[in-house]
């Protein structure tokens, strides 16, 4: 008796099982592959901005209202004094596997306004060996919107040393009047800080190899789907 192959499924409920776990797997693995792949557009596209707007002259952020939305992401410059005794160290920022911090301190454009300046980074066994520049200084760089955050077990943190640190929150803490956006310092200040920040497409080849696993995921569950929806019936 010849044997042959049915399109028919096994069973009803094995078929609905079958097909509603292929697609439910399918389904998934393009979505999740799709927002890599939007991810890693993204990444490139802020990465081409960032490098388009260094380019250009840079904005001059002075003591006046200002629009922050207008500056995030762009080339700036600022002219201060920074308050030394003001500068708080950003713990848990590693570098090469290496425990450090960085630097904010807070430029005072005049004696009563100022921007908080991402100075740089620094190993944690050199932190009593930073500079604060003294007199009139230019800094140059971009306008973030915030500082990155870090995890923290409370958001009540004080002193020199902490996990993060608020515009907002550090303002009503010091009595300053600061401009709502941070430089993320860009010029050399002969400071020793190092200024090698991460770049805004660091990990598109992480989220290129992601996307192609989801994808993968996508086509292995499809074929599983079809395979498994039918079965071996015998011919009359």
């Amino acid at each position: 008796m010849l044997r042959g192959y049915s399109f028919r499924p096994r069973r009803i409920s094995i078929r609905w099982w079958t097909l509603a776990l292929a697609a439910a797997g399918c389904a998934a693995g393009i979505a999740l592959g799709n927002w890599q792949t939007r991810r890693a557009a993204e990444k490139i596209a802020l990465g081409e901005a960032l490098a388009a707007t260094l380019r250009q002259p840079p904005l001059v952020i002075g003591a006046g209202p200002l629009d922050s939305k207008a500056l995030v992401n762009k080339h700036v410059e600022a002219t201060g004094v920074f308050a030394a005794e003001r500068t708080v160290y950003l713990d848990n920022r590693n570098r090469g596997g290496r425990p450090g911090y960085e630097v904010v301190t807070p430029l005072m454009l005049t004696p009563a306004t100022g921007v908080l300046v991402q100075r740089g980074w620094v190993e944690r066994a050199a932190r009593e060996k930073v500079r604060t520049p003294a007199g009139t200084q230019r800094v140059e760089g971009v306008a973030l919107a915030r500082l990155p955050h870090a995890f923290a077990v409370s958001n009540e943190e004080r002193g020199e040393i902490r996990q993060n640190l608020d515009i907002a929150a550090y303002a009503r803490e010091t009595g300053l009047a600061l401009q709502p956006v941070v430089i993320q310092q860009r010029n050399d200040a002969g400071d020793g800080l190092a200024r090698d920040w991460p770049q805004p497409d660091l990990g598109v080849d992480t989220n290129r190899a992601y996307a192609v696993q989801w994808y993968s995921l996508a086509a292995l569950s499809a074929v599983l789907g079809i395979v498994f929806s039918f079965r071996r019936v015998a011919q009359g």
